[in-house]
């Protein structure tokens, strides 16, 4: 496993594209400046000494070396060892709906984004509970198996929008069945299932895969995001507002919060319902009622020990530096008399 101690650090990388196109933009600019005055070739016998192509192999040093130092600055560590450790917690499983009405702007900036931010707080405080995604619109997908690697969590979480599943809808009961799927019921630990939408189910039978699913022993949750009045569901070209979906007869389409079925699904997965505010998600109250229940240990495995090889990255970008350092920029005239494969002809 690889990790990095100083991720900080790492920040720094985003100086080298700018400064790639620093280097093309006055490489471009002396070009221009020379052809100005002349016939490059012309130009080429009048300054013997320069060198066209030592600059491109200096900076190429240099770039290289400062990404080596910007890594081993960060301080990479490899994970050498592993031991079985014993947790205890539950198996969450986020169910959430990705599809265009999440875009509904009745929450600021939407509905989707105030999920999102609630499951990355979830994340936050998460100790010894095992976590995956699904994703669904009008299919459902796994966005992340279950896991206790947080960090991975949040990676795979800022990657979530509604482009992610090309099926549009609203598939819940699909969105259960993949969730059950997903899971390993034979480690024994408690099963809890945290469904986020808007209640717009328009695919399947939702209330009966948690029916289902509690028989099973699964606990099903709903956080309902939207409100009673709506919002038109907007469309957005290249992160640009273009308009709202519209109906046939051209009216915009106002997408609602389906109370009902959200609270009929709780009740069907003997979970508790919660609807969404701007101030408040829900998500404390659902996790209130997941330390409540029993929960078993389980064993996983953990690096335990890790070696810093930040020395390799230094070392390396030294030496690049202390070779740019001694490569001129000028052509040496005596090596560049030497023609080593010149044929004479008699």
């Amino acid at each position: 496993m690889l990790r990095f101690a100083h991720t900080e650090f790492l920040w720094g990388l985003a100086f080298v594209p700018l400064l790639i196109i620093l280097f093309l933009i006055v490489r471009r600019w002396k070009r221009k400046a020379l052809a100005s005055f002349g016939d490059r070739e012309v130009i080429r016998r009048l300054i013997p000494e320069v060198s066209f192509s030592r600059p491109v192999v200096k900076f190429t040093f240099f770039i290289t070396a400062y990404a080596l130092l910007i890594i081993g600055l960060a301080d990479p560590q490899i994970g050498t060892k592993t031991e079985d450790t014993k947790s205890k917690g539950a198996d969450l499983m986020i169910l959430l709906d990705v599809s265009n009405s999440m875009l509904s702007q009745d929450f600021a900036p939407d509905r989707l984004e105030n999920a999102k931010l609630a499951i990355d707080q979830l994340i936050a405080n998460l100790q010894d509970n095992r976590i995956g995604i699904v994703v669904f619109a009008g299919k459902a997908y796994v966005q992340l198996p279950s896991t206790t690697d947080y960090s991975a969590a949040k990676l795979f979480l800022n990657t979530i929008n509604t482009g992610i599943v090309p099926v549009q809808g609203t598939a819940i009961g699909s969105a259960i069945d993949m969730g059950m799927r997903s899971f390993d019921f034979n480690d024994g630990t408690s099963k809890v299932m945290i469904l986020m939408t808007d209640g717009e189910n328009h695919e399947d039978d939702a209330v009966r895969a948690a029916k289902d699913a509690h028989d099973k022993g699964v606990t099903i949750h709903v956080i309902g995001f939207g409100s009673a009045q709506g919002s038109p569901v907007p469309i957005y070209d290249n992160g640009k507002l273009t308009g709202f979906h519209t109906d046939s007869a051209g009216h915009k389409v106002i997408s609602r919060l389906n109370e009902d079925l959200c609270k009929e699904i709780a009740t069907a997965g003997h979970g508790v319902y919660l609807r969404a505010t701007n101030a408040n998600s829900g998500m404390g109250i659902v996790m209130d009622q997941v330390n409540k229940m029993k929960q078993k240990n389980y064993t996983r495995k953990q690096f335990k020990d890790f070696e810093d090889r930040f020395q390799f990255f230094l070392a390396m970008a030294f030496l690049l530096l202390a070779a740019e350092f001694f490569i001129s920029g000028r052509k040496t005239l005596r090596l560049s008399r030497l023609k080593l494969f010149e044929v004479k002809r008699p």
